[in-house]
């Protein structure tokens, strides 16, 4: 693939002159330019009003000329801060579900099916901390591979992005030992792993409701599945990569092996001639099913070999892609379903709780499985040769479907799944609110965008737009403040030089400085030498409660239920109504308060607050003091400033050794106080 290119590629990395294809000298760009930087304080004041200070500094800006593709992207940085939990001394965990469910890992709410995504996101932030700390939580214990994964793998992906070595190979010991605890669901005669679609984070697979019979699918139908397969095979190449860098030659080479091994297999065993698809094949044998055989349907999950560059570059494979266009396959008017249309239980609902419908993957669209093929779907334009049927503008169709699919109404809510023929949710449930099993971002940044992370000192930028004329043409965008090696990376297409007058044409600036320019879309390819990244900032959040009991322990002057206490403490902050979180006060009856008792002296010289606002039964407080237990009576401590709603309200004092503190709080006239969440920290 590109040879030519790569070859170029070494050359001009040595020169320092490296691009693709090579710039002309009316064509190269000056060594200042001026450029169209975004107003990021104004950007943020009006996506995320008075939160809008968490992400100044945090997340990469953008803006292009599809305003709901804009909408969604900032909307999913919300989405992505609504789910960073404090666990306190362990930092911060990235969350699936942003309230509790039954089957996460506890008490933490971790789940580990949609790490991969939770890093891919992540690894874009200018803010290292919350990937870090999530990578450092699920390597010391947090993965209980509850559900299978490509978590080293994107880990490998995060370093692409941030070239931070050192984190890279922090944990490669434990990765291998988690990886060697998956030989239970390996058949050592066929070469391939196995798993139960459940624990595949996909129930209601062709493979489990066949081994039913039709009559069930939640639990069994253990398969040899191409999703399984493809992780381990990723996470083995990572492993390998990751361990020649750490000067251990015999690992790399067991793990290159391992990875080719399972290549060799996936080609040979999972692709179905018949069916021109990577498909299951059984791996058990009962009344219904019999081993080794292929499941009688195409499904997307059929697609994730791409997602890892498994697939050898040749039209026999690429093929496969006809069925993700076709309407009576797996082309769905909303978006892509999970298994074909003429599939004998498709969309037949088998499980409720009451009388919403729950969740199932035999025909609905999930955010999860979009995200996996979307992702596969921009390799394979990227990088391929042999590309099938799918062009650019099915990218960004299929990228469109999914962004429209973010919405309820004129209202931002991702939920869990989706019906392919009306693009309306389909699970009624409060846990489904503002759901993040999926990627987003990342579609924008690495695939819309272009910039395709590399481990070399190279930044290649090749955006997946259509020409113009085309009917998902983009006219201009620009991605601002994006971390790569150490720098800051601005990327600006401008279809003909109208939009931001500084000429056509897709150009790169690092640091400030305009490095790469072309007059048309295609590849850029420069060398940019790594720098050393700021140092991860972490302060502890003294305040945190997890397990709703213990130290610290709260209490309030109203609204004393054991649950609502708990929840400012427990770590998570949100501001979305659809999804009560916090404290609520009684209805306004003068001066409130919330108290924390620690169960020992402390050390704590700043408060940050978060109060929920609704414009109706909530309304953040006029006023807010902090005090102290001090000498048998409370003291004040802070008064805050400025009190926000929606946003975090800081109170800071000269720091001191206390066991309580305690917030009293003024209502507005005729308003309830929901106080998010409370943190304390140490200075």
């Amino acid at each position: 693939m590109r040879g030519k290119m790569r070859k170029y590629l070494a050359v001009a990395a040595l020169l320092g002159t490296a691009g693709s294809p090579p710039v002309s000298a009316s064509e190269r760009a000056p060594a200042v330019a001026k450029h169209a930087a975004l107003d990021i304080p104004a950007i943020a004041k009006a996506r995320y009003g008075n939160d809008a200070p968490w992400y100044e500094g945090r997340i990469p800006f953008f803006e292009s000329a599809d305003a709901k593709i804009d909408a969604v992207y900032y909307y999913r940085w919300g989405l992505f801060r609504a789910h960073q939990r404090d666990l306190g001394a362990q930092g911060y965990v990235t969350t699936e579900f942003a309230d509790d469910v039954d089957w996460q890992r506890e008490p933490y709410a971790s789940l580990n099916d949609a790490s991969g995504f939770h890093i891919a996101e992540g690894r874009w932030l200018n803010d290292r901390r919350f990937t870090d700390d999530y990578v450092n939580f699920m390597y010391e214990g947090g993965n209980d591979r509850h559900f299978t994964d490509h978590m080293a793998d994107s880990v490998w992906g995060r370093y692409l992005v941030d070239g931070d070595r050192d984190a890279l190979l922090a944990h490669l010991k434990t990765m291998r030992h988690i990886y060697r605890l998956w030989d239970e669901k390996f058949d050592f005669d066929k070469g391939l792993y196995f798993v139960e679609p459940l624990l595949d984070a996909t129930e209601y697979t062709v493979s489990s409701i066949d081994a039913s019979g039709g009559k069930d699918g939640f639990r069994g139908g253990d398969a040899f599945r191409p999703s399984v397969n493809s992780y381990m095979f990723a996470n083995a190449r990572a492993l390998s990569r990751m361990a020649q860098m750490a000067g251990d030659a015999a690992m790399a080479k067991e793990y290159a092996a391992r990875a080719e091994a399972l290549r060799t297999r996936v080609l040979a065993d999972l692709w179905n001639p018949g069916l021109g698809h990577f498909t299951d094949r059984h791996q058990i044998t009962n009344e219904h099913v019999k081993y080794w055989d292929p499941v009688r349907n195409r499904e997307l999950v059929g697609y994730l070999p791409w997602m890892f560059d498994l697939v050898p570059d040749e039209a026999k494979y690429s093929k496969a892609w006809n069925h993700l266009l076709d309407p009576q396959s797996l082309a769905g008017k909303a978006g892509m379903r999970t298994v074909e249309k003429n599939y004998e239980y498709y969309m037949r609902q088998y499980r409720y709780l009451g009388d919403a419908r729950e969740c199932q993957w035999n025909g609905p669209i999930w955010p999860y499985q979009t995200t996996q093929v979307l992702t596969g779907m921009a390799n394979l334009l990227d990088h391929y040769d042999e590309r099938g049927p799918v062009t650019r503008s099915d990218w960004m169709r299929e990228l469109r479907l999914y962004t429209q699919m973010h919405y309820q109404g004129d209202r931002l809510d991702l939920e869990e799944d989706y019906d392919p023929e009306t693009g309306k949710p389909i699970v009624g449930l409060d846990r489904s609110h503002h759901y993040f099993h999926s990627g987003y971002n990342d579609l924008v940044l690495s695939g819309l965008v272009g910039i395709r992370p590399r481990a070399d000192d190279v930044l290649e930028v090749n955006p997946l737009l259509p020409a113009a004329g085309d009917p998902q043409a983009l006219a201009w965008f620009r991605a601002e403040r994006v971390p790569y090696h150490g720098h800051e990376v601005s990327v600006t297409w401008d279809m003909d030089g109208a939009h931001y007058g500084r000429g056509k044409g897709l150009a790169i600036e690092v640091d400030g400085r305009e490095v790469a320019r072309r007059a048309d879309l295609g590849r850029l390819e420069v060398a940019v030498a790594r720098k050393a990244n700021a140092p991860v900032a972490r302060e502890e959040n003294l305040a945190v409660q997890l397990v709703r009991s213990g130290f610290p322990k709260p209490s309030a002057s109203s609204g004393t239920d054991p649950e609502k206490l708990h929840d400012a403490v427990d770590g998570r902050a949100w501001f979305y109504p659809e999804l009560p979180n916090g404290w609520d006060s009684a209805g306004s009856r003068g001066p409130q308060w919330y108290a924390l008792d620690f169960g020992k002296t402390v050390t704590l010289g700043r408060a940050e607050l978060a109060f929920f606002a609704d414009g109706k039964q909530f309304a953040a407080p006029r006023t807010v003091t902090v005090e102290a237990w001090r000498d048998g009576r409370w003291t004040k401590l802070g008064l805050a400033a400025a009190v926000l709603a929606n946003g975090i309200t800081h109170v800071r004092w000269p720091a001191l050794g206390t066991d309580r503190i305690r917030v009293t709080m003024t209502p507005q006239p005729g308003r309830a106080i929901r106080l998010a969440e409370l943190k304390a920290f140490a200075r």
